[in-house]
């Protein structure tokens, strides 16, 4: 649809985060001058953006990199945001234009780079090329980009030498997070600070070439070679001895409460342990069911979630099938990011996968 066709329901739902109140609200009312944008949610701190893009339906935010007080508080807080809901488009508003700056902001998944030198008017065309798909970037900004991706070789931890890059905590973090424990779980278990996990998982994705925990997630649970270095680099040690001690009834009631809260790896783990009987009671019903529901709440490994539930389907019956969307359509339904239950096949089409 052209742009200037959009109005009313049909226009750009747009989220506005700078440093300050002030300039938040400077900024929310230039983007209202657009008939094309409608400014959703304006806030100043990271919990109120979160918030916000939780509670709304957001097309595109547009987030000032210093936040919170913060240098680059705004980079961090973006690939948290992208970590939830990568559908949404971001723009990352720059008060230095230095190389380094720029290139970490399309790292953590920037879609357009505005400079606040530019003018306010620029600032609304900027949204909705981004809007439409396209990254907005003056020529030289392009140029960091570009050289950055030719400089930087693809690291994939499918041996170990990718396992190398990483410190024994980091490949602990990673070793929790594969179990479905969502940051805060990660935390409490290792005495640290949810900020602390944070900054691991950050480093994480750098070393690894990736950019989200769920591509953490499906390089950990789709390649058996990984798992299997991991869970060894985890190490046998009295931590882990522990771990697994309390386990056995703590981690599938800390992965279901997870699981009910929407936290995509936690509903994959609960899906394996369901299938495979380790750590849970094997029920395979319950295991379709969870990989329905990480299928609709996860975008970023559809694929690997999609080929397990597959193989799954192979030993299920009509009839379990049938009761495992059914129970899928019911969580589903309780879900405010779901917008519609699971398809109910026919039988035939179920058993052909």
């Amino acid at each position: 649809m052209p742009f200037d066709q959009l109005s009313g329901e049909n226009s750009i739902r747009v989220l506005v985060a700078d440093n300050t109140r002030i300039h938040t609200q400077l900024l929310a009312d230039a983007l209202r001058r657009d008939r094309r944008l409608q400014v959703i949610a304006a806030a100043s701190h990271s919990r109120d953006l979160l918030e916000a893009v939780t509670t709304h339906s957001i097309d595109v935010v547009v987030i000032s990199s210093h936040l919170d007080e913060e240098p680059l508080r705004g980079l961090e807080v973006l690939r948290e945001l992208r970590a939830s809901r990568p559908e949404v488009r971001a723009v990352i508003l720059l008060d230095s234009s230095k190389r380094e700056i720029i290139v970490e902001a399309f790292r953590a998944g920037a879609r357009g780079v505005f400079s606040r030198h530019e003018s306010l008017e620029t600032l609304s065309k900027c949204v909705r090329q981004v809007y439409a798909g396209q990254i907005w970037a003056n020529e030289q900004q392009m140029v960091f980009a570009i050289e950055a991706l030719a400089a930087s070789p693809t690291v994939r931890a499918v041996g170990a030498n990718g396992l190398s890059l990483l410190s024994k905590r980091e490949i602990e973090v990673i070793h929790l997070l594969a179990e479905g424990l969502t940051n805060r779980d990660i935390a409490e278990r290792l005495g640290l600070s949810q900020h602390t996990i944070k900054n691991y998982l950050f480093r994480v994705f750098d070393k690894l070439g990736v950019s989200s925990r769920m591509e953490l997630l499906s390089l950990t649970l789709s390649q058996p070679a990984t798992r299997a270095l991991v869970s060894a680099a985890a190490g046998p040690g009295p931590e882990n001895e522990n771990r697994e001690a309390d386990s056995v009834d703590g981690a599938l009631a800390g992965r279901q409460k997870a699981a009910d809260q929407g936290e995509p790896a936690a509903q994959i783990a609960l899906a394996r342990m369901y299938w495979h009987g380790k750590g849970a009671p094997k029920d395979m019903v319950s295991a379709y069911m969870w990989y329905l529901v990480s299928e609709r709440t996860s975008l970023d490994m559809k694929d690997e979630i999609s080929a397990a539930k597959r193989k799954l389907a192979e030993s299920l019956t009509t009839e379990q099938v049938v009761e495992a969307q059914t129970k899928a359509s019911a969580w589903l339904k309780r879900l405010p990011q779901a917008s519609s239950p699971v398809r109910s096949a026919a039988p035939a089409e179920r058993l052909n996968y």
